[in-house]
């Protein structure tokens, strides 16, 4: 019997090209043989097509599991996940709590810094209080302003004056409620993958080289410009110690299935920084996270079979819990 699968992709975000875009690789390497592939496609309007899955526990089963391949808002930051929930299907990636947590920039470096992982300083404003001194006197310039729930560097700028702060902070209100402002580090960008449920795994980290003054949208996925190096070249000690800084974060947001972590390491004081996670990353033909578990021994095809298994694993363990007395 092949495992039906339901890929839901597209949806109500800033990032739903990208979406689209890992979702044909993803799609395209499930094999026939083992695999009964619906595609559920949401529009950028949040119109589904076929119909919603409904979040009734037996409406849909002719669906084993479900992989959403959705980044950003509405599909990675816990919403989706929910819906799952409610329909008791099982789903590839984080949970809701980790996903909202994850997606969440604040939050997610204040549970970092509680498990005592290294993040980079910051300041937090809502959308009807931007306050330009604060954010100035903070850090000085330059600065990295954020919303604080979006991914793919979408409505991120780097600000060098006022001027450009003022202009940053309006960009970044209109993606989110809530905006980040961060201390610039200077120095270089690394990323890591991680595989697992209880015992995750880390691959061999790469560094991204931008070709633009940071990595932004247009780097990641338009110009096709960036380099990057892999495996990493970095001493093996600051190798390793990436790596359990990786897990370290995976398990302190209860991560499950799958993610990938964002390093920065400042050139003048050798220090590592958790810049974010990502519980649902990209799966383009240039994204790194499959690039990184191909050095490592995963292939493509097998990264999807196992991404799959996990979130069989996983369903089933929850089978152990009581939801009535």
């Amino acid at each position: 019997m092949k495992l039906r699968v339901a890929v839901v992709y597209g949806g109500r975000s800033g990032e739903h090209e990208v979406s689209l875009r890992s979702a044909e690789s993803i799609m395209n390497a499930m094999s026939p043989e083992k695999y009964a592939v619906a595609r559920y496609l949401i529009s950028k309007e949040g119109k589904w097509d076929p119909a919603p899955i409904l979040p009734e526990p037996g409406a849909h089963p002719d669906i084993d599991v479900i992989f959403p391949v959705l980044h950003g808002t509405f599909g990675e930051d816990g919403t989706m996940q929910g819906l799952f929930e409610l329909a008791d299907i099982p789903y590839v990636g984080a949970g809701v709590m980790a996903s909202a947590v994850s997606m969440d920039k604040v939050m997610m470096k204040r549970i970092c810094r509680q498990a005592s992982l290294p993040v980079v300083d910051w300041v937090e404003m809502t959308r009807g209080a931007l306050d330009l001194d604060r954010a100035e006197a903070a850090f000085g310039f330059p600065v990295f302003v954020k919303p604080a729930n979006l991914g793919s560097s979408v409505g991120i700028s780097k600000a060098h004056n006022r001027e450009e702060l003022d202009e940053a902070l309006q960009l970044a209100a209109q993606f989110d409620r809530k905006v980040v402002v961060e201390r610039a580090i200077v120095g270089r960008e690394f990323e890591i993958s991680v595989l697992g449920n209880e015992q995750p795994a880390a691959s061999s980290p790469c560094e991204i080289h931008p070709s633009r003054e940071f990595y932004d949208y247009e780097d990641k996925y338009l110009l096709n410009a960036a380099k990057f190096d892999l495996p990493a070249n970095l001493p093996r000690q600051e190798l390793d110690a990436m790596k359990r800084m990786a897990v370290g974060c995976y398990q302190a947001v209860e991560c499950s299935g799958l993610a990938r972590v964002d390093f920065l390491r400042e050139t003048s004081t050798g220090e590592l920084f958790i810049n974010e996670i990502n519980t649902m990353p990209g799966f383009t033909s240039i994204s790194m996270y499959p690039r990184m578990w191909e050095y490592s021994g995963i292939g493509f095809e097998e990264l999807i079979d196992r991404l799959i298994a996990l979130a069989l694993e996983r369903h089933e363990g929850k089978k152990a819990t009581r939801f009535a007395r």
